[in-house]
């Protein structure tokens, strides 16, 4: 019994990490098309904090990505966007400097 529990509990695991992996492509994905769409050069992505409760209070996988992007490839700038599952929920970029 102990190594039935076991085998489940690294599947479980298993399974975690494979749709994190998945969720993180499609961030880097969603992020690199929205840079793109306003015209700005995507610098890095990094995941952030994850919750398992949203700002309602329902149960959900919320995790947040913050990536730096540049408007003139002079400066850096940060914004976030948050995913629910393996949706995105919200993208924020911060007023920048546009070059003329």
């Amino acid at each position: 019994m102990d190594n039935l529990l076991m085998i489940l509990a690294l599947a479980f695991a298993g399974y975690l990490f494979w749709q994190q992996r998945r969720q993180s492509e499609l961030a880097q994905q969603f992020i690199h098309q929205r840079c793109q769409q306003l015209g700005l050069q995507l610098l890095s992505v990094a995941r952030g904090a994850h919750r398992l409760k949203d700002d309602d209070g329902n149960w959900t996988w919320q995790t947040l990505y913050l990536f730096e992007f540049s408007a003139d490839g002079a400066d850096a700038y940060q914004g976030c966007a948050t995913f629910r599952g393996m949706r995105p929920v919200q993208f924020y970029v911060p007023p920048h400097h546009m070059p003329s």
